[in-house]
């Protein structure tokens, strides 16, 4: 943290006390150092500033099969996951991204790094996102369907509702997740009454075609 006039800091103090750390008023500051008078004997001496400081790294942004290119600003002694999320702005878009690779050097990608080593953040964007539907058709008919479905990250797909997408209407049958997120659940597969998983965690959801229920043959 720096250190602004005015402010009372521990320094230890040369005069009155060399081992043992008293309450300095820091009187100026300048130069990567500050004048500051010890409270106990009233000693000045000059000591060196610590300064808050980031370091600015390249963030790509995947978003539904395009990319974009901003940057994020971290702690250099900050350690950056895979799965880490956090804001991102682009000259396209300000988003909520999610971690999914590191780059530390040409070609060279790991899970995690010290952001003074990353050289690219490679992301995809979690705050809306696209997911993918397969509806199987009830009543004996044949062939499958798949659909796509544009929600918020943060909306629950939930195994065993009923849930409405414009036209469509899905009863819910199972959930693949995506491998980045299968350590928040219990399996990668979920296919239970009440199994629920964040939007951005599906890889495709599998349901049953509700959409012409209403419908009857006589």
């Amino acid at each position: 943290m720096s250190e602004n006039a005015g402010e009372h800091v521990p320094f230890e103090c040369p005069s009155c006390s060399p081992d043992l750390e008293t309450v300095h008023e820091v009187l100026t500051t300048g130069g990567g150092n500050a004048t500051v008078q010890c409270t106990e004997c009233g000693h000045v001496h000059k000591e060196p500033t610590t300064e808050d400081r980031t370091v600015e790294r390249e963030v790509v942004v995947s978003q539904d099969g395009e990319s974009f290119t901003g940057s994020a600003e971290f702690d250099p002694g900050e350690t950056v996951y895979e799965g880490d999320e956090f804001i991102v702005e682009t000259e396209e878009t300000i988003a909520q991204v999610r971690v999914t690779s590191i780059e530390v050097g040409p070609e060279d990608r790991t899970t995690r790094a010290d952001a003074a080593d990353i050289d690219t953040v490679w992301t995809r964007a979690v705050d809306n996102v696209s997911v993918d539907v397969t509806v199987h058709p009830k009543d004996g008919d044949e062939g499958s369907r798949s659909l796509t479905v544009h929600v918020p990250g943060d909306y629950e797909f939930v195994v065993g509702e009923t849930q409405e997408f414009g036209d469509e209407t899905v009863s819910v049958t199972g959930i693949h997740v995506r491998e980045s997120a299968i350590e928040s659940y219990k399996f990668p597969k979920l296919g239970e009454d009440g199994d629920t998983v964040f939007a951005k965690d599906v890889k495709r959801v599998y349901g049953d075609d509700e959409s012409s229920t209403a419908w009857s043959a006589w």
